[in-house]
């Protein structure tokens, strides 16, 4: 009577520590804004030379700021003297009021008369405050006859701010909405999907609560992009670890067995690909910390921890609340063993008791979905795994063209942001760059040199050297030795033209020690060509982590390293896609410079989960009936779980296209579709394929490679493989 009472105790025990620990750190998941910053200066790389220009920038200025671009324009007509000496009032009436550290500029006219502009220096640290100080700076600027509008980084700045503006609430309950959904259509059964999100929730709290902690002692960097993705991240790991482990404890209880029994035996076979998959994502991310931008690094340990926080749950939380409820936990479905569709089968394998929506999980040959594709499988599966590669590769050789220069301004809001039509205002009446020039440093006596270099350099439509006085033909302002030279761009600061002239400066200096150029079109070119240096060296990292831990996995090196080659192909495919997607669907003229990074880390960690999670149940199927039916079993009875777990894992980051920033909107499509690729089509035909071709090798060089061969002979009736 007493160890049936201690067989309760622990699941009870566990169930109550997490509602618990729920209620202790669920509210963290809507505080991470407090210690969040979306200040967009900091993630430029330390080594880069626009980086150097920054801090001789900032002992220039009296104090840190960042400039807002007043811009006016009229209809049609030319602005008058009165409307400018009025602009420039308004902009000299600001000077000493809240939020603005310095003087503004007087207005100055466009060359076509038809609007003016003015720079407002803001301080740098107005937090939460930046969008109530443009309001009331935008209400005193206004001039009559004139239209005003905000432009410039602190504009820009302030919209990122509205995007990610009570995201958090949004995001997750989209999210959540969705794998909901999807789990109530695939399995159901009323509490099931309740159980899996309740988990997923419970992992997202402690995840936060571990990373607001962090975030307060300057340990991990946090901002609303890095927040937006560890939402999802959890959410969709957690939901797909959930799903692994309850598809065996459903089978365990068509086989007859008590639910204590189904508990612990889900749970020592769930375990190691679970924990697999996790290290793999875990470790991946946490290879981002080789990167040199700091955003990339803030990912690293924060996403490491969310994951370790979705295993923890899958692992702890859900096999318990499954024991407590036992078959109740399905209801209205019942588990029960499916019909055994070929004479080789041994044992039953567990179904719904329902077609659900991938048809009933049957034995090889039998008649759903699963048992047909591992027939097709079967009967050719040479044939099968080249007709899948070919086409993967064709789309592989277009990830090349994808334009990871950065996205222009007028692009990376996906609605109509105020600081998007404020710069394209300012971009009509006046040269792109103007507002945000190029910068060079240079030493005291080079000043006049480096002006008349800058006026030659193509691209460059205006050059002066920063004054003492700010008036234009004064003499330079000096600091330790060094003075500024800002150069007007004729083509807009966020575009390829402006990176280009900025080469051509550099080129052009390249001879002449101690000058260095920067500003706000260097610092695009520096992230840019730094995010491309971080994929060299990053990649091979998270490939290497992938192999070791299939090597750990699955005893073999045969199969791990067909599966690394596998998944890399599929994210080269899918970087194929994106570029037609992106250029000719949905407008893009190009992607930020870390979006094929982020796809990458993202999608070939996830999906070598579903890899590990096929795998791992075909080695333990081949290790009691062969190779050949090995890989049939695994796939049959792994196929509707894992392909549930593709489809709630890409609906899930599907629901990052919430936050209307394009570089999100991109991960979002590249994630998602990359894992319904791999789920439909590379785990589903191609590695399977593989496998069935390569018989026991496949598992080299453990003892089951001496479970059968390509050549072994067909079973069942079943043609030899070709």
């Amino acid at each position: 009577m007493a160890r049936r009472s201690i067989r309760w105790l622990v699941p009870a025990l566990l169930v109550l520590a997490w509602l618990a620990a729920g209620g202790a750190t669920g509210p963290f998941a809507g505080r991470l804004t407090e210690v969040s910053t979306n200040d967009q200066a900091a993630f430029l790389p330390e080594s880069a030379e626009s980086t150097r220009v920054l801090e001789v920038q900032d002992r220039f200025r009296e104090g840190e700021t960042q400039p807002l671009i007043v811009v006016w324009t009229s209809d049609g007509k030319d602005v008058t003297a009165g409307q400018s000496a009025e602009a420039t009032r308004r902009l000299a009436a600001l000077r000493g009021t809240e939020g603005v550290a310095g003087t503004p500029s007087p207005a100055l006219g466009s060359d076509d008369r038809r609007a003016l502009r003015g720079v407002v220096p803001l301080a740098p640290d107005l937090g939460d405050s930046l969008g109530e100080t443009l309001d009331r700076i935008g209400a005193a600027v206004r001039v009559d006859g004139l239209r005003a509008r905000l432009a410039g980084p602190a504009a820009t700045r302030a919209d990122l701010s509205g995007a990610f503006a009570g995201i958090d609430g949004l995001l997750l309950g989209v999210a959540l909405v969705t794998v909901l959904v999807i789990l109530l259509a695939v399995y159901r059964s009323v509490l099931l999907p309740l159980i899996i999100i309740t988990g997923a929730v419970f992992a997202l709290g402690l995840a936060c609560a571990v990373v607001y902690v962090l975030a307060d002692h300057d340990v991990v960097r946090v901002d609303g992009q890095v927040q937006g993705i560890l939402f999802i991240l959890v959410i969709g790991a957690a939901t797909d670890y959930a799903l692994l482990l309850t598809a065996r404890f459903r089978e365990e209880l068509a086989a007859g067995g008590d639910r204590f029994a189904a508990g612990r035996v889900a749970l020592r076979r769930s375990f190691e690909p679970i924990a697999a998959s996790a290290a793999t994502v875990a470790l991946g991310l946490l290879a981002l910390l080789l990167s040199s931008l700091t955003n990339n690094r803030a990912l690293g340990p924060v996403g490491a921890i969310g994951i370790a926080c979705a295993a923890l749950s899958a692992l702890t939380f859900l096999p318990a609340a499954l024991v407590l409820l036992g078959r109740a936990a399905l209801w209205p479905a019942r588990p029960r063993p499916a019909t055994a569709g070929d004479p080789g089968n041994e044992g039953p394998v567990a179904t719904t008791g329902g077609r659900g929506i991938w048809g009933p999980v049957a034995a090889t040959g039998g008649r759903g979905i699963w048992g047909r594709v591992a027939a097709l499988v079967d009967r050719r599966p040479r044939r099968l795994w080249i007709a899948t590669v070919l086409p993967l590769a064709a789309l592989a050789l277009l990830a090349p063209r994808l334009d990871a220069r950065g996205v222009p301004l007028d692009e990376t809001f996906v609605n109509d942001a105020p600081s998007v039509a404020a710069q394209a205002a300012l971009a009509a009446h006046f040269p792109g760059g103007s507002g945000q020039p190029a910068v060079v440093v240079a030493p005291e006596g080079r000043a006049a040199a480096v002006v008349a270099t800058a006026r030659r350099t193509e691209g460059v439509s205006e050059a002066a050297a920063v004054t003492r006085s700010g008036r234009p033909g004064d003499a330079p302002k000096v600091v330790d030795g060094l003075v500024l030279v800002e150069a007007t761009l004729r083509d807009s600061p966020d575009g390829d033209a402006a990176q280009d002239t900025v080469e051509r400066l550099r080129a052009a200096f390249r001879a002449e020690d101690g000058v260095l150029v920067g500003g706000y079109s260097a610092q695009r070119h520096d992230t840019t060509e730094t995010a491309k240096g971080d994929t060299l060296r990053i990649v091979p990292v998270v490939l290497a982590v992938i192999l070791v831990i299939l090597v750990a996995l699955l005893r073999s090196l045969t199969t791990p390293v067909l599966l690394v080659a596998t998944v890399a192909l599929n994210f080269l495919a899918t970087l194929g896609v994106s570029e037609l997607v992106f250029t000719h669907v949905l407008g893009f003229t190009g992607s930020d410079a870390s979006v094929p990074l982020y796809g990458f880390v993202f999608l070939v960690a996830l999906g070598v989960d579903y890899n590990i999670f096929l795998m791992s149940r075909v080695r333990e199927e081949t290790a009691r009936h062969g190779a050949r039916e090995g890989v049939l079993r695994g796939l049959v009875t792994t196929g509707g779980v894992i392909t549930s777990a593709g489809v709630v894992l890409a609906a899930t980051f599907a629901a990052l296209v919430v936050i209307p920033l394009a570089f999100l909107v991109q991960i979002a499509f590249i994630v998602a579709f990359g894992v319904l690729l791999d789920t439909l089509v590379v785990r589903s035909l191609l590695v399977p394929a593989l496998v069935r071709d390569l018989g026991g090798r496949a598992w080299w060089p453990s003892r089951l490679a001496r479970a059968g061969t390509p050549r072994e002979p067909a079973q069942a009736g079943a043609p030899a493989p070709r």
